[in-house]
């Protein structure tokens, strides 16, 4: 019979679990081991624990279904959890399985014993386990399995002692075929068709798998039909977009823009997400963004079928042969001249190629990112889900592995970029079709508007070098080179198109670093807490321009 670990290499396979991110230690060899017994699954190696999560997350998003991960005890398992977080916040689905101490050796509190399972629960709210029989392990493996697929999709924990991977009498289980989801109630969809009748100004919410195809075709008509608004979430798990696909304009980050986006809304209907909150709190400032006096409704929950809700709606509207408004096709001509953040967008906007996956981890440099590639072939872009920045470049990694005939392009912050570096060994390893851009503006720029926004006063140098990346300037185009990758360094927009043309026409991994200034400095800087401070005071014709202006 097989060991623990070889009859659950065989049951994550079955399950089409075919990729395992790994950042293996000694708890984990007997898995290594398994993983010359099942050719059907691909190991790919990362050097650090963040990039490995943060490639199944990544994986999972573009192959709609879930990758494994294997880490490192308690240890290693604290280094990934970012990634984690992002996942969870994104309803992505990963099997995260972490290698413990034989069961025997836990009482003896060796140099890393730790509390795995509270660990986990940060992360995996609805389901960890720590098996203890071989012959236990693959039901407690096929549960992980189906809490993570399932609706809405989740990060699944399974802690894998050392002696229950090594031990003889494992059992490989069939994991049964994942339910459908189900569609919203007669009831809801009545309820919410009444709304939108009753001549109220009107707003579809869509985030999770509402940003695809289908879901957003189906939001489209109702909106060519009823003329409801359509918005997205702040930061998409995944957004199928381009020329042929209905726009949606997404919620801006700064809660005083979104403020404008949603100031005459009346009935707010949201689609697999919840009600619009500010990322964070400030002082004197509402943390809930629904308009006071609109009512919210939910079509559709996580849990349930978004294409197949919306469709409903739209028959019980008249609206199912309605002609939806799509995106014509429209790209930004060649950048010039000195290089700007802005240039950076549009450049990948005008050489973007057919069926690219943007990963968008820019930040503050991305402001006109999705205004610039809104008419570009199609595409899916990915977004920082839960806020905890090290995520585009393993995000990348799994994007690659997951649609290896697609290229994959990302915007990454200079600070965001240094957290999962090591990305970029990966990258080389598997010779992934990948272009990073880097922008390099020597600075938490993000951090650097926040400190206005929160109103902290009189501001000296100590605090301003916390959020400065001068002295020394960081160098990407080298450390990428010193990790196998190919990479340049652009300080012109005629560098940046022939970088990036090249890149283009060369699989990958290429990097390309783009220094560049920030994009809110100097007197936009200063400028915008005072604009965004007087919104509420403003025509909302005014308001509305400027938040095109700022972040359209």
């Amino acid at each position: 019979m097989p060991n623990g670990a070889q009859a659950l290499m065989k049951t994550l396979v079955d399950a089409g679990i075919e990729v395992c991110f790994t950042n293996p230690g000694t708890s984990e060899m007997h898995f290594v081991a398994a993983l010359d017994s099942e050719p059907n699954m691909k190991a790919v190696l990362a050097l650090f624990e963040g990039v490995a999560t943060g490639a199944a997350d990544g994986y999972a998003r573009m192959a709609d279904k879930p990758a494994a991960t294997l880490l490192h005890l308690g240890c290693g398992l604290g280094n990934g959890l970012a990634n984690l977080h992002n996942a969870r916040k994104g309803k992505v689905p990963v099997v995260n399985i972490v290698g413990d101490h034989a069961t025997y050796h836990v009482p003896y509190d060796a140099q890393l014993q730790s509390d795995i399972e509270t660990v986990a629960r940060n992360v995996s709210p609805g389901f960890v386990r720590t098996s203890q029989k071989t012959e236990a392990l693959c039901q407690d493996a096929a549960d992980a399995i189906t809490a993570a697929r399932g609706f809405p999709g989740q990060v699944a924990t399974l802690i894998l002692p050392a002696d229950v991977s090594w031990g003889e009498g494992g059992v490989p289980c069939v994991v049964p075929p994942q339910p459908a989801a189900p569609l919203a109630d007669d009831a809801t969809v009545q309820a919410i068709a009444d709304a939108i009748r009753s001549g109220k100004k009107t707003a579809f919410l869509l985030g999770g798998r509402a940003l695809r195809e289908q879901s957003l075709l189906a939001a489209a008509k109702i909106a060519a039909n009823n003329g409801v608004k359509l918005f997205a979430e702040t930061f998409p798990t995944r957004i199928e977009r381009g020329e042929g696909l209905p726009a949606v304009e997404r919620i801006a980050y700064f809660a005083e823009l979104a403020g404008v986006q949603l100031a005459d809304v009346e009935s707010l209907i949201l689609v697999d997400c919840k009600a619009p909150v500010s990322f964070f709190a400030y002082p004197g400032k509402k943390s809930y963004l629904v308009p006071d006096g609109c009512t919210v409704h939910t079509l559709a929950t996580p849990e349930q079928d978004t294409a197949g809700s919306l469709n409903k709606l739209a028959t019980a509207l008249g609206a199912a042969a309605a002609s939806p408004a799509l995106q014509a096709a429209e790209r930004p001509g060649r950048p010039r001249g000195k290089l700007t953040a802005e240039k950076v967008c549009k450049a990948v906007a005008h050489f973007l190629p057919d069926n690219a996956i943007i990963v968008d981890e820019a930040i503050t440099s991305g402001l006109m990112l999705n205004k610039m590639t809104a008419g570009c072939p199609r595409h899916d872009m990915i977004t920082l889900t839960g806020g905890a920045i090290g995520q585009g470049l393993p995000n990348s990694v799994g994007a690659a592995i997951a649609c290896p005939d697609r290229p994959v392009i990302s915007l990454i912050g200079d600070g965001t970029a240094m957290y999962t570096v090591q990305a970029l060994w990966t990258m080389a390893r598997e010779q992934l079709n990948v272009t990073s851009i880097i922008f390099n503006n020597a600075s938490y720029s993000v951090l650097n508007i926040e400190l206005e926004r929160v109103g902290a006063d009189e501001v000296g140098a100590k605090a301003k070098s916390q959020l400065d990346l001068n002295g020394p300037v960081l160098n990407f185009a080298q450390l990428a080179t010193g990790m196998g990758v190919h990479g340049i360094r652009v300080h012109t927009a005629e560098e940046m198109n022939k970088a990036l043309e090249y890149a283009l026409a060369h699989p990958g991994p290429h990097l390309i670093e783009a220094v560049v200034p920030e994009s809110l400095n100097g007197v936009k800087r200063k400028v915008l807490p005072w604009v965004l401070r007087s919104l509420p005071s403003l025509p909302l014709s005014v308001t509305r321009a400027l938040k095109k202006k700022i972040a359209p």
